[in-house]
Protein backbone atom coordinates (compact mmCIF):
# COMPACT_ATOMS: atom_id res chain seq x y z
CA UNK A 1 0.00 0.00 0.00
CA UNK A 2 1.37 3.40 -0.92
CA UNK A 3 2.13 5.71 1.95
CA UNK A 4 2.57 9.44 2.22
CA UNK A 5 5.58 11.27 3.67
CA UNK A 6 4.33 10.80 7.25
CA UNK A 7 4.27 7.01 6.91
CA UNK A 8 0.43 6.74 6.91
CA UNK A 9 -1.59 5.27 4.04
CA UNK A 10 -3.22 7.94 1.82
CA UNK A 11 -6.46 9.18 3.27
CA UNK A 12 -5.88 7.76 6.75
CA UNK A 13 -7.05 10.30 9.37
CA UNK A 14 -4.39 11.68 11.66
CA UNK A 15 -6.50 10.68 14.67
CA UNK A 16 -6.14 7.00 13.76
CA UNK A 17 -2.38 7.41 13.79
CA UNK A 18 -2.60 8.77 17.32
CA UNK A 19 -4.60 5.70 18.39
CA UNK A 20 -1.61 3.53 17.53
CA UNK A 21 0.55 5.12 20.23
CA UNK A 22 -2.22 5.78 22.77
CA UNK A 23 -1.89 2.45 24.68
CA UNK A 24 1.86 2.89 25.05
CA UNK A 25 1.39 6.50 26.15
CA UNK A 26 -1.20 5.49 28.76
CA UNK A 27 1.19 2.93 30.21
CA UNK A 28 4.00 5.48 30.24
CA UNK A 29 1.77 8.09 31.85
CA UNK A 30 0.50 5.67 34.48
CA UNK A 31 3.86 4.26 35.51
CA UNK A 32 6.18 7.23 34.91
CA UNK A 33 4.47 10.61 34.46
CA UNK A 34 1.85 10.24 37.20
CA UNK A 35 4.33 9.10 39.90
CA UNK A 36 6.68 11.90 38.89
CA UNK A 37 3.88 14.46 39.09
CA UNK A 38 2.83 13.07 42.47
CA UNK A 39 6.41 13.34 43.72
CA UNK A 40 6.55 16.97 42.61
CA UNK A 41 3.31 17.64 44.48
CA UNK A 42 4.55 15.98 47.68
CA UNK A 43 7.82 17.91 47.54
CA UNK A 44 5.94 21.10 48.46
CA UNK A 45 4.59 19.61 51.70
CA UNK A 46 5.85 18.54 55.09
CA UNK A 47 4.40 15.06 55.35
CA UNK A 48 5.29 12.04 57.46
CA UNK A 49 3.41 9.60 55.24
CA UNK A 50 0.59 9.07 57.75
CA UNK A 51 -0.96 12.27 59.08
CA UNK A 52 -2.23 15.23 57.11
CA UNK A 53 0.57 17.11 55.37
CA UNK A 54 1.19 20.84 55.75
CA UNK A 55 2.21 23.24 52.99
CA UNK A 56 5.96 23.90 53.01
CA UNK A 57 6.39 25.88 49.82
CA UNK A 58 9.96 25.81 48.56
CA UNK A 59 11.48 24.99 51.95
CA UNK A 60 12.27 21.39 51.01
CA UNK A 61 14.06 22.56 47.88
CA UNK A 62 15.89 25.25 49.83
CA UNK A 63 17.20 22.54 52.14
CA UNK A 64 18.63 20.68 49.15
CA UNK A 65 20.94 23.61 48.46
CA UNK A 66 21.59 24.78 52.02
CA UNK A 67 21.80 21.56 54.03
CA UNK A 68 25.50 20.54 54.07
CA UNK A 69 24.59 16.84 54.22
CA UNK A 70 22.41 17.09 51.11
CA UNK A 71 24.98 19.22 49.28
CA UNK A 72 27.65 16.70 50.18
CA UNK A 73 25.49 13.82 48.90
CA UNK A 74 25.10 15.47 45.50
CA UNK A 75 28.83 16.18 45.51
CA UNK A 76 29.49 12.48 46.08
CA UNK A 77 27.46 11.58 42.98
CA UNK A 78 29.65 13.91 40.92
CA UNK A 79 32.69 12.04 42.23
CA UNK A 80 31.03 8.74 41.32
CA UNK A 81 30.57 9.99 37.75
CA UNK A 82 34.36 9.86 37.45
CA UNK A 83 34.37 6.18 38.46
CA UNK A 84 31.10 5.05 36.84
CA UNK A 85 31.38 6.99 33.57
CA UNK A 86 34.66 8.69 32.70
CA UNK A 87 37.05 5.91 33.72
CA UNK A 88 34.99 3.06 32.16
CA UNK A 89 34.59 4.94 28.88
CA UNK A 90 38.30 5.78 28.76
CA UNK A 91 39.33 2.20 29.56
CA UNK A 92 36.66 0.88 27.19
CA UNK A 93 38.04 3.04 24.39
CA UNK A 94 41.51 1.62 24.96
CA UNK A 95 40.33 -2.01 25.14
CA UNK A 96 37.98 -1.69 22.17
CA UNK A 97 40.59 -0.01 19.96
CA UNK A 98 43.18 -2.70 20.80
CA UNK A 99 40.72 -5.51 20.09
CA UNK A 100 39.47 -3.89 16.93
CA UNK A 101 42.99 -3.37 15.63
CA UNK A 102 44.29 -6.79 16.62
CA UNK A 103 41.25 -8.74 15.36
CA UNK A 104 41.39 -11.15 18.29
CA UNK A 105 40.07 -14.67 17.77
CA UNK A 106 36.98 -15.55 19.76
CA UNK A 107 35.88 -11.91 19.91
CA UNK A 108 32.26 -12.91 20.50
CA UNK A 109 33.25 -14.92 23.58
CA UNK A 110 35.36 -12.03 24.87
CA UNK A 111 32.43 -9.63 24.47
CA UNK A 112 30.24 -11.99 26.48
CA UNK A 113 32.80 -12.29 29.28
CA UNK A 114 33.40 -8.53 29.45
CA UNK A 115 29.66 -7.80 29.41
CA UNK A 116 28.89 -10.44 32.04
CA UNK A 117 28.83 -8.04 35.06
CA UNK A 118 25.89 -6.24 33.44
CA UNK A 119 23.66 -9.31 33.76
CA UNK A 120 24.54 -9.96 37.41
CA UNK A 121 22.38 -8.27 40.02
CA UNK A 122 24.13 -5.35 41.66
CA UNK A 123 23.20 -6.77 45.07
CA UNK A 124 25.28 -9.87 44.32
CA UNK A 125 28.16 -7.76 43.04
CA UNK A 126 28.03 -5.52 46.11
CA UNK A 127 28.14 -8.49 48.50
CA UNK A 128 31.05 -10.06 46.61
CA UNK A 129 33.07 -6.85 46.58
CA UNK A 130 32.31 -6.19 50.23
CA UNK A 131 33.95 -9.52 50.99
CA UNK A 132 36.90 -8.61 48.79
CA UNK A 133 37.35 -5.35 50.70
CA UNK A 134 37.03 -7.10 54.07
CA UNK A 135 40.52 -7.23 55.65
CA UNK A 136 39.56 -10.41 57.54
CA UNK A 137 38.65 -12.32 54.37
CA UNK A 138 42.23 -13.36 53.69
CA UNK A 139 42.47 -11.82 50.22
CA UNK A 140 41.31 -8.28 50.88
CA UNK A 141 43.37 -5.20 51.76
CA UNK A 142 45.05 -5.04 55.14
CA UNK A 143 43.23 -1.79 55.74
CA UNK A 144 39.42 -1.77 55.69
CA UNK A 145 38.74 0.57 52.77
CA UNK A 146 34.96 0.73 53.24
CA UNK A 147 35.46 1.90 56.81
CA UNK A 148 38.04 4.53 55.94
CA UNK A 149 36.82 8.11 55.71
CA UNK A 150 39.13 8.97 52.82
CA UNK A 151 38.96 5.67 50.91
CA UNK A 152 35.32 4.57 51.26
CA UNK A 153 33.92 6.62 48.37
CA UNK A 154 36.74 5.73 45.91
CA UNK A 155 36.41 2.08 46.98
CA UNK A 156 32.71 2.12 46.10
CA UNK A 157 33.52 3.97 42.89
CA UNK A 158 36.00 1.27 41.82
CA UNK A 159 33.19 -1.27 42.00
CA UNK A 160 31.25 0.91 39.59
CA UNK A 161 34.28 1.16 37.31
CA UNK A 162 34.60 -2.63 37.17
CA UNK A 163 30.86 -2.97 36.57
CA UNK A 164 30.61 -0.42 33.73
CA UNK A 165 33.79 -1.22 31.77
CA UNK A 166 32.11 -4.12 29.97
CA UNK A 167 29.15 -2.03 28.82
CA UNK A 168 31.39 0.75 27.52
CA UNK A 169 33.74 -1.70 25.78
CA UNK A 170 30.97 -3.59 23.99
CA UNK A 171 29.24 -0.39 22.84
CA UNK A 172 32.47 1.13 21.54
CA UNK A 173 33.61 -2.12 19.94
CA UNK A 174 30.33 -2.33 18.06
CA UNK A 175 30.84 1.20 16.78
CA UNK A 176 34.43 0.53 15.73
CA UNK A 177 33.42 -2.61 13.82
CA UNK A 178 31.39 -0.40 11.47
CA UNK A 179 34.31 1.86 10.55
CA UNK A 180 35.34 1.19 6.92
CA UNK A 181 38.78 -0.43 6.75
CA UNK A 182 39.62 1.90 3.87
CA UNK A 183 39.88 4.80 6.31
CA UNK A 184 42.60 3.00 8.26
CA UNK A 185 44.42 2.06 5.07
CA UNK A 186 44.35 5.68 3.90
CA UNK A 187 45.69 6.85 7.25
CA UNK A 188 48.53 4.33 7.07
CA UNK A 189 49.40 5.45 3.56
CA UNK A 190 49.74 8.96 5.00
CA UNK A 191 52.22 7.60 7.53
CA UNK A 192 49.90 7.49 10.54
CA UNK A 193 50.86 5.23 13.43
CA UNK A 194 48.47 3.54 15.88
CA UNK A 195 48.08 6.63 18.07
CA UNK A 196 47.43 8.96 15.16
CA UNK A 197 45.01 6.44 13.65
CA UNK A 198 43.09 6.40 16.90
CA UNK A 199 42.69 10.19 17.08
CA UNK A 200 42.21 10.76 13.35
CA UNK A 201 39.94 7.83 12.44
CA UNK A 202 38.66 5.82 15.40
CA UNK A 203 37.72 8.55 17.87
CA UNK A 204 35.74 10.76 15.43
CA UNK A 205 33.87 7.70 14.14
CA UNK A 206 32.60 6.52 17.52
CA UNK A 207 31.55 9.81 19.07
CA UNK A 208 27.90 8.74 18.89
CA UNK A 209 28.68 5.54 20.79
CA UNK A 210 30.72 7.53 23.31
CA UNK A 211 27.71 9.78 23.92
CA UNK A 212 25.46 6.76 24.46
CA UNK A 213 27.97 5.11 26.81
CA UNK A 214 28.41 8.31 28.81
CA UNK A 215 24.65 8.82 29.08
CA UNK A 216 24.03 5.30 30.39
CA UNK A 217 26.94 5.29 32.82
CA UNK A 218 26.29 8.80 34.14
CA UNK A 219 22.67 7.88 34.85
CA UNK A 220 23.91 4.76 36.66
CA UNK A 221 26.26 6.90 38.76
CA UNK A 222 23.58 9.43 39.70
CA UNK A 223 20.88 6.94 40.66
CA UNK A 224 23.03 4.29 42.35
CA UNK A 225 21.32 3.00 45.47
CA UNK A 226 21.67 -0.76 45.82
CA UNK A 227 25.47 -0.59 45.77
CA UNK A 228 25.57 1.98 48.57
CA UNK A 229 22.87 0.19 50.55
CA UNK A 230 24.66 -3.17 50.44
CA UNK A 231 28.19 -1.90 51.08
CA UNK A 232 28.27 1.18 53.32
CA UNK A 233 24.74 2.58 53.89
CA UNK A 234 26.31 6.03 53.55
CA UNK A 235 29.01 5.44 56.18
CA UNK A 236 31.55 6.05 57.55
CA UNK A 237 29.83 9.19 58.70
CA UNK A 238 28.27 10.64 55.57
CA UNK A 239 31.26 10.10 53.28
CA UNK A 240 29.41 7.75 50.89
CA UNK A 241 25.94 9.22 51.26
CA UNK A 242 24.20 9.78 47.90
CA UNK A 243 20.82 11.36 47.03
CA UNK A 244 19.09 8.08 46.14
CA UNK A 245 19.95 6.65 49.56
CA UNK A 246 18.72 9.84 51.25
CA UNK A 247 15.40 9.48 49.41
CA UNK A 248 15.02 5.96 50.79
CA UNK A 249 16.15 6.90 54.29
CA UNK A 250 13.92 9.96 54.65
CA UNK A 251 10.85 8.42 53.02
CA UNK A 252 10.87 5.04 54.80
CA UNK A 253 12.91 5.50 57.98
CA UNK A 254 12.63 9.06 59.26
CA UNK A 255 9.17 9.78 57.74
CA UNK A 256 10.26 12.95 55.92
CA UNK A 257 8.36 12.16 52.73
CA UNK A 258 8.22 15.75 51.49
CA UNK A 259 11.95 16.23 51.86
CA UNK A 260 12.60 12.86 50.20
CA UNK A 261 10.38 13.85 47.28
CA UNK A 262 12.25 17.14 46.87
CA UNK A 263 15.60 15.32 46.79
CA UNK A 264 14.22 12.82 44.27
CA UNK A 265 12.83 15.53 42.00
CA UNK A 266 16.10 17.47 42.15
CA UNK A 267 18.02 14.30 41.29
CA UNK A 268 15.68 13.63 38.35
CA UNK A 269 16.20 17.13 37.00
CA UNK A 270 19.97 16.72 37.36
CA UNK A 271 19.87 13.41 35.46
CA UNK A 272 17.82 14.94 32.66
CA UNK A 273 20.09 18.00 32.45
CA UNK A 274 23.34 16.04 32.28
CA UNK A 275 21.90 13.50 29.83
CA UNK A 276 20.60 16.31 27.61
CA UNK A 277 23.96 18.08 27.70
CA UNK A 278 25.89 14.90 26.83
CA UNK A 279 23.55 14.09 23.94
CA UNK A 280 23.70 17.64 22.59
CA UNK A 281 27.50 17.51 22.61
CA UNK A 282 27.36 14.10 20.92
CA UNK A 283 24.94 15.37 18.25
CA UNK A 284 27.18 18.34 17.47
CA UNK A 285 30.23 16.10 17.24
CA UNK A 286 28.57 13.74 14.75
CA UNK A 287 26.95 16.44 12.61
Amino acid sequence: MARNGSGRPPGEPRAIGYLYVLPAFLLYAGFALFPLGRAVQLSFYDWDGQTLGTWAGLRNYTDVFTDPILRGAFGHTLVLILFFALLPVAIGLLLASILNRARVRGLGFFRTVVFLPQVIAMVVIAIAWKQIYDPTSGFGPVRGWLGDYSLALPAVGLIGTWFEIGLATVLLLAGMSRIPRELYEAARLDGAGPVREFFAVTLPSVRGEIAVALTLTIIAALKTFDLIYMTTKGSPGTTTLVPSYIVFDRAFRTNQVGSAAAVGVTLTVLIFAISFLVNRIGDRSTS
